[in-house]
């Protein structure tokens, strides 16, 4: 639905027309009283009925708020403006906050209760239950998203759902449920996107997922940020041993790496300097022991050799 603004008069001027409305109703009614004439009330009661009603046209508006305004069903307008107004007082208004609001998925609030003389049995609380899905690997993982968002279309926010914040959080875990089906937690490739490793990538895409689902309600969305993300705790053990095991096997790789560059370079000085001639079979002694060295886990015991080369 186009949203459209709705012009209504000063409340200020309108005040002034009701409150001599009211001082000319009241000496009117002084007057038919000294005349004893009975007749004046014809005048008196419904002008009285007309000015009560009158009352209920005065509206308020404050900052970053809007009213969708209603005549008998129909859509009027939009008050966006801040000030002190006066419309039709039959007017049907809906306020609307356009302040910029943030929730996070799978949070649940617990109100306080109370006794009858007023005291606090169960204090206010609010708790987070991540959403429990699989991932593009079939992993189970929990995920949870932080959401910003404002009103953008008032009108479309009152007419074209129901309740449009509710609507929101559920679109949006929606949403994240469905992205989180599409990654996988963790991606040995580099040019994979994982949930884990591309952040602004993953925020990007979940930003466009949940404003695809709310735009017919007239919502914006600012951000969409990931908040949390674990393993499920029934395979959160297993999987910390893989992701040990593999930082085990890449830094042994890197240990490796290293150790043949350094046994290179210590054969290609020895040759160069002409220090000692060495056979074939010396020569892999020497590399497979310089390796045993270089790449072992703990500290290599020497083993002095007190004879000749090859005795």
């Amino acid at each position: 639905m186009e949203d459209r603004e709705l012009k209504l008069w000063s409340g200020w001027g309108a005040l002034l027309v009701l409150l001599a409305a009211l001082v000319g109703l009241i000496g009117l009614s002084v007057y038919a009283s000294k005349a004893h004439n009975s007749n004046y009330l014809l005048v008196i009661l419904p002008g009285f009925v007309l000015w009560s009603v009158g009352l209920f046209g005065f509206v308020v508006n404050g900052p970053n708020q809007a009213r969708v305004v209603q005549l008998f069903g129909k859509y009027v307008g939009t008050v966006r403006r801040t000030g002190f107004f006066y419309g039709n007082p039959f007017y049907w208004r809906t306020r609307v906050s356009l302040r910029v609001r943030t929730f996070e998925t799978g949070m649940s609030k617990t109100d306080e209760k109370k006794d009858a003389a007023g005291n606090v049995l169960v204090p206010a609380s609010s708790h987070r239950q991540p959403i429990k899905v699989n991932d593009k690997d079939g992993t189970p993982i929990e995920i949870a998203a932080v959401v910003v968002w404002t009103v953008t279309n008032p009108s479309d926010a009152v007419f074209r759902v129901d309740e449009y914040e509710a609507f929101v959080q559920l679109q949006a875990e929606a949403a994240l449920r469905n992205l989180a089906t599409r990654y996988s937690y963790d991606a040995p490739d580099t040019d994979t996107h994982s949930l884990r490793g591309h952040i602004e990538e993953v925020a990007a895409q979940l930003k466009a997922d949940i404003q695809d689902r709310i735009r017919q309600a007239g919502v914006d969305v600012q951000e969409a940020r990931i908040s949390y993300l674990a393993y499920a705790p029934e395979i959160a053990a297993a999987m910390l041993q893989r992701q040990q095991a593999g930082a085990v096997i890449a830094a042994r790789a890197k240990i490796v790496e290293g150790a043949v560059g350094m046994v290179e370079h210590a054969l290609q000085m020895l040759s160069e300097k002409q220090l000692v001639e060495l056979d074939p079979e010396r020569k892999a002694a020497m590399v497979s022991n310089l390796l045993v060295v270089l790449c072992s886990h703990s500290s290599p015991q020497p083993v002095m050799n007190t004879g000749t080369l090859y005795n």
